[in-house]
């Protein structure tokens, strides 16, 4: 029998974008329901998760969220300078939600279960130009990820969710590609989508 996977409890903030493990994302917080959330992660040191909206919008009624999603820790948080708070968070592991709830302010919390961290695996050669491609990428859309070590473009998981995050993907297709556990089929899907984004 398979070993049963962790699970815990997290407020959900379902977003249009995907949030990659590793990834970094910021955000402007202005609905109560998530200036709690930010109070209540921040005094307790906890994360919550981040999904892809499958229907519904940012604001207003409660979304639809996506079933996977992934972690996410507040790293840093001000006023910004259109007077909202911001916060920048970091993606951990994902998740796969069982069942959801709506709170009364509108906030939407999960039981979810814990999906492992892939392992450190090499690009393989026949990958060799994913990660040419991501450091030219990050040259000019991806500052935050300047001075990541080389070691880091050697990993096919590092080298796979950094190009899912920067390409111009559409939604169902950036969580497609989270929701792959393979890391070496991910960079496949990869090198296959980029030729759309080829200059003729």
């Amino acid at each position: 029998m398979a070993a049963q996977l962790p699970s815990l409890e997290v407020p959900l903030f379902p977003l249009n974008t995907v949030l990659y493990p590793g990834g970094q994302l910021q955000l402007r917080i202005f609905e109560p329901r998530y200036l709690d959330l930010v109070r209540e992660c921040t005094r307790t040191g906890s994360s919550f998760g981040i999904c892809l909206i499958l229907e519904g919008s940012e604001v207003g009624a409660p979304a639809r969220p996506a079933a996977v999603g992934t972690l996410a820790s507040i790293t840093d948080f001000g006023h910004r300078a259109d007077g909202l708070l911001g916060i920048a968070t970091e993606g951990g592991q994902r998740f796969r939600v069982l069942r959801t709830r709506v709170r009364s302010d509108g906030l939407l919390r999960g039981d979810v279960e814990l999906w492992p961290t892939e392992g450190a695996q090499q690009v393989p050669v026949e990958f060799a130009l994913l990660p040419t491609i991501l450091e030219r990428l990050i040259e000019t859309m991806g500052p935050q990820w300047r001075a990541a070590p080389r070691s880091s473009y050697d990993d096919a998981g590092w080298v796979g969710f950094r190009l899912a995050e920067l390409l111009p993907l559409a939604g169902e297709e950036q969580q497609q590609l989270l929701e792959m556990t393979d890391p070496l089929q991910r960079l496949a899907v990869l090198r296959d989508i980029l030729p759309r984004f080829q200059k003729g």
